[in-house]
């Protein structure tokens, strides 16, 4: 049988992470240890009173059937007093918050609910890969939005023609970064808002490293921007905030029709969060918070300790405010895939090259700090006994 995949499917690229998978098997195939400063999976354990929430609503029948798809309103709830007292915004549980299968299923899927074939898209480039592959399967057009090193890795919405604004339809932000790992602050959310507002444009930003955050700065949200809501929603996630990347949960808040209608695509798609999971996510956000403060501490630590053990070793780079990512530019003479296979294959150290999140990350390779301080360590031995060897 003659098995022809859709042009949607074959337009998208083969999914970043999991050609860099494919990379290491076979390097590790030729008896390198390797240590993985690729994907950003935190190796710290979930804060233990959320597992023991977990097991304890497991047990319970009722959380054993179909889940509602709004997802609870006890998680609603807690969600909306984690908002106002994080960023200072009022949400209504019933309308303006939809509990997600992860945040990336719901940046994933937000395209089908106001894309049409044809229409234009903003995604930032560099840009997490699910904005392009979301607008892609939905039919629509993508129109790259730099971020460059001499705008802070912000974009410049004035450059951005005005034919093509006019026609955009959605855009897609990411502030804290991934990969670059810069910064926004209310004023770059002010200037979006109003540029979203005189061309029509939904704004959908994605925060899910907003708790993730050093030296004193704390991220603000886009909904924080007086008339924000009325043209945009925001993606969180509990993936990064309570080492919760496995567990599936994250949320959408916002705009209450932007939010129906993903809610419409949603029913038609799964068949919500199993309820024991949720449950473990109102005990995240009710119960103590101090996991936090020690898991900031720890990526603080490892992130002067290798930033510190790179700039020793003649690698320059600045320290970030924010996420668990490290954005290095490229040394001379390499392209960042040349240099990501250049460091797995005679260093032993897994990193993600930059052309990977678009063509405007070719300067640049991202790599994480999701691994322990001592694995930091040797990371940059070998890093330095690459490079005097040329």
């Amino acid at each position: 049988m003659n098995i022809e995949f859709s042009d949607k499917l074959k337009k998208l690229p083969p999914y970043l992470f999991a050609k860099l998978d494919e990379m290491k098997r076979e390097v590790r195939g030729k008896g390198v240890d390797i240590i993985d400063l690729g994907v950003g999976d935190p190796d710290i354990a979930t804060p233990e009173h959320i597992v023991s929430s977990l097991q304890k609503f497991s047990t319970r029948h009722e959380n054993h059937r179909y889940a509602s798809y709004k997802g609870l309103l006890e998680l609603r709830i807690s969600l909306a007093a984690w908002y106002k007292k994080r960023f200072g915004v009022e949400l209504d549980p019933e309308l303006e918050i939809l509990p997600l299968i992860g945040s990336k299923e719901g940046i994933g899927h937000i395209p089908l609910a106001v894309i049409n074939e044809g229409d234009i898209a903003l995604i930032p480039d560099p840009g997490y890969p699910v904005y392009r592959a979301g607008i892609t399967l939905a039919g629509g057009k993508c129109f790259s939005m730099p971020l460059l090193p001499g705008n802070n890795f912000l974009p410049d919405l004035s450059s951005i023609p005005e034919t093509i604004a006019k026609k955009a339809k959605m855009m897609f932000l990411n502030y804290p970064n991934n990969p670059t790992s810069a910064i926004a602050d209310r004023t770059f959310f002010s200037e979006v808002r109003n540029f979203a507002e005189r061309h029509n444009i939904i704004v959908c930003h994605d925060a899910a490293y907003s708790e993730i955050c050093y030296d004193g700065y704390i991220a603000p949200s886009f909904l924080e921007v007086d008339g924000a809501k009325e043209i945009g929603v925001e993606f969180h996630s509990l993936s990064k905030t309570y080492n919760m990347t496995g567990w599936r949960i994250g949320f959408i808040v916002g705009n209450s029709k932007i939010i129906s209608g993903l809610g419409k695509v949603k029913t038609n798609l799964d068949s919500g969060i199993f309820q024991a999971i949720q449950w473990a996510g109102i005990e995240a956000l009710n119960g103590s918070q101090e996991e936090i403060k020690r898991t900031l501490k720890i990526y603080q630590e490892r992130r002067d300790t290798f930033v510190n053990g790179l700039k020793r070793i003649g690698w320059d780079i600045p320290k970030p405010k924010a996420t668990f990512y490290i954005w290095a530019p490229v040394l001379l003479g390499y392209s960042s895939m040349r240099l990501v296979l250049s460091l797995l294959e005679r260093a032993g150290v897994a990193t993600t090259p930059g052309v990977g999140f678009g063509e405007n990350g070719d300067g640049f390779i991202r790599m994480s700090l999701t691994i322990d301080k001592k694995k930091l360590e040797e990371a940059v031995e070998r890093i330095a006994v690459w490079k005097r060897s040329g």
